[in-house]
């Protein structure tokens, strides 16, 4: 009997910050929200997920995370807030078999992060993978790449604007043949 999930949920997360250290780590906010459902078995990305989310600890976003991630002050000021946007998600996965997949650790790390501070409960409870991990080992490799320059060493373009979640999260989903070791170097997609 096959217990994996039937899908992949790949997300991408950008949240508050600063080079000068005003936006400590541990008071850092999701300010977007970037996902893709992926069917498992033939890796199409079947739906996709976005929402802004208006940060409260640090509302005014800084230069230095507006110049980061093009999010703009107008477009958090007039975003839901996290546990809307939680439930917005819930809504999106609608009690499908997804298991959470992100580049690395820090996305889930950051959702633990505010679901505590908001008490909110996440929608894909404690399961996750780390595709950037999973990536690494299925090229036989030890170095860990970051997402844009995974998508150079497998020669597919970056799609879109880096550092922006939706745009992230797909690029992420495109990775996914090479991170479960169905499409090897040198194969297009």
């Amino acid at each position: 009997m096959n217990t994996d999930p039937a899908y992949f949920l790949v997300i991408d997360l950008e949240a508050t910050c600063d080079d000068r250290g005003t936006v400590p780590k541990h008071e850092m906010e999701i300010i977007e929200i970037g996902a893709v459902l992926v069917e498992r078995a033939s890796l199409d990305a079947v739906g996709e997920f976005q929402s802004f989310v208006k940060p409260v600890r640090h509302p005014v976003l800084t230069p230095f995370c507006t110049g980061l991630t093009s999010i703009t002050q107008s477009q958090v000021d007039g975003a839901p807030g996290f546990a809307e946007a939680i439930e917005a998600l819930r809504r999106f996965i609608d009690n499908r078999d997804a298991l959470f997949a992100s580049w690395g650790d820090y996305d889930r790390n950051q959702f633990e992060q505010d679901a505590r501070h908001h008490r909110v409960s996440l929608p894909f409870g404690g399961r996750h993978t780390n595709v950037k991990r999973a990536f690494s080992a299925a090229l036989g490799e030890t170095k860990r790449y970051g997402m844009a320059e995974a998508l150079q060493r497998v020669g597919l373009p970056l799609v879109g604007t880096h550092h922006r979640g939706i745009d992230d999260a797909r690029n992420i989903a495109r990775l996914l043949p090479w991170a479960l070791g169905r499409a090897k170097l040198g194969d297009r997609r």
